[in-house]
């Protein structure tokens, strides 16, 4: 290529960011342009916030589109900013025709999971959830649909032990970012021959805060894929004296038995709670209006009289 690749980035969380660096740093690449989603509330305040992609194209200097649907106006600004090829990093919205038509090589998707597993807003989260063992990133060209393009590339990425949601998506960011790259040049330079989909498709639609509590009635290795795959969000929790308590890191623990489903016990300097099959042990937690604490501190404070419940 004997001129940078004309690039329009699109994306929106802090997740985004990584990626966004990666391509304003390879020299084969220009990105002209940013697309994001509009300025939205945040915190109790409900202060309106450019989204963190936002903020980093500002620091960046790069010329910056903010929208949440498509419009007739925002088909004309993005064929104004001479992008030739779109990279799409978590942006938030499903993009019709006339937006995907913009650019002479179409869009590029960076999906956090291996296609056609996981389609939707949260795949490395329901892929903890559900216990997966291998992990991954997908680069695919943008249509339509819900993450039914066809594939460019794939990474994999074998789950650790004490992976969250939070350390997978940091890890991928940054190995999908190369992914991404290569991806744009390869399709813009004609050398990418896109495959379709092929296997059983798997749904991972955004989680809310309702589904992020515990049930302790699972068995605990479930409890801890389910706790590992909402950390840091939308946050592990469960309810103690009508209040909620938000949990950290849940360790299975085969030798604690007996104990009944969200019972909780202190044994041997350590914090067990009862589960469908054996105990679990809590590291850190964080009762309602205080601040994260050691779950040994926190049971310590606890009264005696009586068995301490999380329902």
């Amino acid at each position: 290529m004997a001129q940078p690749l004309k690039v329009l980035y699109a994306g929106t969380p802090a997740t985004a960011v990584i990626p966004l660096n990666a391509l304003v740093e390879r020299d084969e690449l220009d990105v002209v342009a940013v697309l994001t989603r509009e300025d939205a509330p945040v915190g109790r305040k409900k202060v309106l916030t450019p989204s963190p992609v936002a903020q980093r194209a500002e620091e960046l200097g790069i010329p910056t589109l903010k929208a949440n649907r498509a419009t007739e106006e925002l088909v004309d600004q993005l064929r104004a900013t001479g992008a030739e090829i779109a990279a799409v990093v978590a942006y938030g919205a499903l993009l019709p025709r006339p937006v995907l038509e913009a650019f002479e090589h179409g869009w590029i998707n960076l999906h956090f999971s291996l296609l056609p597993q996981w389609r939707g807003a949260a795949p490395v989260q329901r892929a903890l959830m559900a216990g997966d063992s291998m992990m991954g990133a997908t680069t695919f060209v943008l249509d339509e649909g819900m993450d039914t393009g066809d594939i460019v590339g794939t990474l994999t990425d074998p789950v650790r032990s004490e992976d969250t949601a939070g350390a997978v998506l940091e890890r991928l960011s940054h190995s999908g970012s190369s992914l991404l790259a290569d991806s744009l040049v390869a399709v813009a330079t004609g050398q990418a021959k896109p495959v379709p989909q092929e296997g059983e498709a798997s749904s991972a639609p955004k989680l809310t805060g309702a589904q992020a509590r515990v049930d302790w009635s699972h068995p605990a290795v479930a409890i801890s894929h389910h706790v590992r795959g909402v950390t840091p969000e939308p946050g592990a929790w469960t309810e103690y004296n009508g209040q909620r308590m938000k949990l950290e890191r849940v360790i299975p623990a085969p030798d604690i038995t007996g104990l009944a489903p969200g019972h909780v016990e202190l044994r041997d300097g350590a914090v067990y709670v009862g589960t469908g099959s054996y105990g679990v042990e809590l590291t850190r937690v964080q009762p309602s209006g205080k601040k994260p604490m050691a779950a040994l501190d926190w049971a310590r404070g606890q009264q005696r009289s009586e068995q301490v419940v999380f329902v």
